[in-house]
């Protein structure tokens, strides 16, 4: 993923000048390079300290500490880990063109990358399950969706996503029946991910397509559970109410925002990594003929995805906008900073 054939004006040179087989270089000129890093940078800076941000705010604040929120803090360590090991070394590598780190890191920076974003895809799908029972059955949920479930469904999102993106990277099942490969021994300097035509489908149909449509028909499930409560809410807003009745009206409003707020997550997940999907599986059938310029592209807009979640729950989430300010001010370093009441009953 460099910029070796994109067509931007640049001197060609060697990633390794004194080295034999040594990648073709094209370097950019300066006007083209500090805008780059900056851009990039930015964009790094924001998944970093943004998701740092849902991290404390969740694990300091105690009344944040339900299932649907560890989702969320599990999910955050994930983006954050991404942007603070991940990102850096993509952006030199899209920016320099080349790849300086040797092939051992090349294999440790392209199975953590493949781990973080399988990770995040499997949050994304345990947190549909969770907001499906919080609002098609809210009865079951403090039943079915306990603390102890949830641990355990992150442990599995971690464990399959670990499992699946360090051995299909070391145990090289993405170089089955294709001779190129991330490190790419024929050009040092290189660190590019290649996947073969079979392993690119089975892996895109596991760790995309399928559990994406599935989320998809849960949220249709929901939304469509979501509006019929909705008027059954405001029927019952009509008439008059006890103060137990107004208290699970008011919690199903707060799981059906929930429920919205999580589903436009999964969404910009799904539209920010589909165009990657789409290449990985594209890209083996027509000869790796792609640009790598639009390839470093659709990469850079799947990343992006890890920087837009915390802007998400700041959009929706007042708790969010709450924990923010209590920890800009400071206060959080006061005593019984974490008793603070985030949520409104």
């Amino acid at each position: 993923m460099n910029f070796s054939q994109s067509g931007i004006s640049g001197s060609t040179q060697f990633c390794y000048e004194s080295t034999p087989g040594s990648c073709h270089k094209i370097t950019l000129p300066i006007i083209a390079r500090v805008p780059l890093y900056l851009f990039l940078g930015a964009v790094i800076t924001v998944t970093v300290c943004g998701n740092l941000l849902v991290i404390i705010s969740i694990a300091h604040f105690k009344q944040l500490h339900t299932p649907t929120h560890f989702f969320i803090l599990s999910l955050a360590a994930a983006d954050f880990l991404l942007g603070l090991f991940v990102l850096p070394p993509s952006m030199i590598r899209s920016v320099e063109n080349c790849w300086y780190f040797g092939d051992l890191f090349c294999k440790v920076h392209a199975s953590t990358d493949f781990t973080l974003c399988t990770a995040s895809l499997w949050h994304m799908f345990f947190i549909s399950i969770d907001r499906y029972y919080a609002v098609c059955h809210p009865l079951r949920y403090r039943n079915k969706i306990t603390v102890f479930v949830t641990v355990n469904m992150i442990f599995i999102s971690w464990t399959l996503a670990a499992v699946s993106g360090f051995g299909l990277i070391f145990l090289e099942l993405n170089k089955q029946d294709i001779e190129n490969s991330y490190d790419n021994p024929d050009c040092i300097g290189g660190c590019f991910l290649a996947l073969s035509a079979a392993s690119a489908i089975i892996t895109s149909l596991l760790f995309f397509y399928i559990p994406g449509f599935v989320m998809i028909c849960i949220y249709l499930k929901i939304f469509h559970v979501a509006r019929r409560q909705a008027r059954s809410i405001r029927d019952t807003e009509l008439q008059r109410q006890t103060a137990e009745e107004k208290k699970n009206t008011a919690s199903l409003k707060r799981e059906m925002k929930a429920a919205r707020t999580l589903g436009i997550t999964v969404g910009v997940f799904l539209v920010c990594w589909s165009p990657s999907f789409i290449y990985f599986n594209v890209d083996p059938f027509i000869n790796d003929s792609i640009p790598s310029i639009l390839v470093d592209a659709l990469v850079w807009f799947a990343y992006l995805n890890s920087a837009f979640n915390p802007f998400i729950y700041a959009l929706f989430y007042k708790w969010f906008r709450k924990a923010f300010r209590v920890i800009i001010s400071g206060k959080i370093f006061q005593s019984n900073s974490s008793s603070i009441q985030l949520l409104t009953n």
